[in-house]
């Protein structure tokens, strides 16, 4: 039984419809990749998910129905959104900024150690805690908004658009720490990327998205050899 699955699942944004019908499944302890092009319902995909766009078919998380449920609810079932722009808060300091992950939980004892673990898999985060998160570097602040995300301790890390903005080696570190967290401590993982290089090079199985629907899936070694893919995402 997947950890999560959509079955005909439809968003929209007042009278524009976003999703026709998405069905997707992600396995425990899987990373999983969706692609498409701007406007194709991949960030749709993840709010959905998260509870943060109305909708209507089935979503369900660990044997829980949650479509339509509230987000505070979903999140406090284990789900963590990292959305497209980060979402810290600028004017708060790294450290508060961390804190905030663990709102959802009432362990404090548990949450403080969460926050060492979380700093360890990015040092210069750490040694920028009492610094005010506006103040980061694009790279720095993505770290930041995924290691809030790890002391809420998900079962599932939804991840939108981590490489936006960034530079190479910024990218590079970042999608280092996600592959981390999959192989090494079996996080699930569903991320939307616009590179398709280095998604489909952290993930084991991916869906491409086109205007609302899945137009595709399979194995991320798959989707590397598919002549569609290739050609649209990959440039060669």
């Amino acid at each position: 039984m997947p950890l999560l699955e959509l079955t005909g699942v439809e968003a929209s944004y007042g009278p524009v419809k976003a999703l026709h019908g998405i069905s997707l499944s992600v396995d425990e302890g899987q990373a999983v990749a969706i692609l498409g092009a701007n406007g194709a319902g991949k960030t749709t995909t993840l709010r959905a998910v998260s509870g943060t766009v109305h909708t209507s078919g089935e979503i369900v998380f660990d044997g829980h129905r949650i479509a339509r449920r509230p987000a505070e609810s979903i999140a406090r079932l284990g789900i963590a959104h990292v959305p497209e722009g980060r979402g810290i808060l600028a004017e708060l300091s790294v450290r508060e900024n961390v804190l905030l992950g663990g709102v959802v939980r009432r362990d404090r004892k548990a949450v403080k150690a969460d926050i060492g673990r979380a700093l360890e898999y990015f040092p210069r985060i750490a040694e920028r805690a009492k610094q005010q998160a506006g103040t980061l570097s694009g790279g720095e602040q993505q770290m930041l908004a995924l290691a809030r995300a790890l002391v809420s301790r998900p079962r599932l890390l939804l991840l939108d658009e981590p490489s936006l903005g960034l530079a190479p080696t910024a990218v590079s570190e970042f999608f280092r720490v996600v592959r981390a967290l999959n192989q090494e401590e079996g996080m699930t993982i569903l991320v939307v990327e616009q590179n398709a290089k280095i998604v489909l090079a952290s993930t084991q199985y991916g869906y491409v998205l086109e205007v609302g629907e899945v137009a595709l899936h399979g194995t991320s070694e798959e989707l590397k050899g598919h002549e569609g893919v290739r050609a649209s995402y990959l440039g060669y």
